[in-house]
């Protein structure tokens, strides 16, 4: 077996987290799936930004965990959850690093969702 690498954020790779000053509301099939004024915006090398949302501002009963894991060598290993409500399209549309590389402590307890698998992620 292979062993997973560890790479640090860098010039190379850059990642930066900030606290996200807008509220973020994400929804999918008409319901409210999370609602936080405390998201974290992460910005990675050249990828779109991506909002990371509290669990505890995600209506965690309306997901439902699935098998499916990535790997990043930078955040470390994704644990997947699908939206029922959304049907096929919301299937492993969010994803967390419970146990985040020590670099990207910040996002340990949140949770970020494709913005192609909701109906919308909105920030105001």
């Amino acid at each position: 077996m292979t062993e997973k690498s560890i790479k640090i954020p860098g010039p190379d790779h850059p990642i930066a987290i900030e606290a996200n000053l807008s509220r973020v509301v994400v929804k999918v099939g008409g319901k409210v799936i999370a609602d936080t004024s405390n998201a974290l915006t992460l910005r990675e090398a050249s990828y779109p930004p991506v909002q990371y949302i509290p669990r505890q501002d995600v209506d965690m009963a309306a997901l439902t965990r699935s098998e499916h894991t990535t790997y990043c060598p930078y955040k470390g290993d994704a644990s997947y959850y699908s939206i029922p409500v959304g049907g096929d399209r919301s299937h492993n549309a969010v994803w967390t690093y419970e146990s985040p590389f020590e670099a990207m402590a910040q996002i340990k307890d949140y949770v970020a969702f494709y913005p192609d698998r909701v109906d919308e992620i909105q920030a105001t």
